[in-house]
């Protein structure tokens, strides 16, 4: 009997992560980061414990999640997976700018982004 094929779990190099990208932990947790500047981020994370996006999904899972600030290696130890996004498999994905703009207004980030990037 064949064993199922594990996701391949990684954390991320610091060079990988990226403004305006969206990620998948093996929690089952999005995270989009918002803004980066020096050595700190912030992202929207969704609640742990999500289904994949199915392909049709309207909106992105941050309603109601509050922002969050990190140093940028601490984003990049967590676990991540790839997952499917408009049709793409890979370990991260672009959102576009509308996509950008929801996600910071679903968390209310648009004083801290411009805070961090103010520093």
């Amino acid at each position: 009997m064949k064993k199922p094929k594990k996701n391949k779990n990684a954390g991320l190099n610091e060079a990988e992560i990226e403004v305006g990208y969206l990620y998948f932990t093996t929690a089952n947790q999005y995270r989009a980061v918002l803004a980066m500047k020096g050595e700190f981020l912030i992202y929207a994370p969704s609640s742990e414990g999500l289904e994949p996006l199915a392909p049709d999904a309207g909106k992105l899972p941050f309603e109601n999640s509050p922002w969050k600030k990190c140093a940028i290696v601490t984003f990049a130890k967590k676990d991540y997976q790839a997952f499917t996004f408009n049709g793409e498999n890979a370990i991260k994905h672009q959102l576009n700018a509308a996509q950008i703009a929801e996600t910071t207004a679903q968390c209310n980030a648009k004083s801290a982004i411009a805070a961090l990037l103010a520093e």
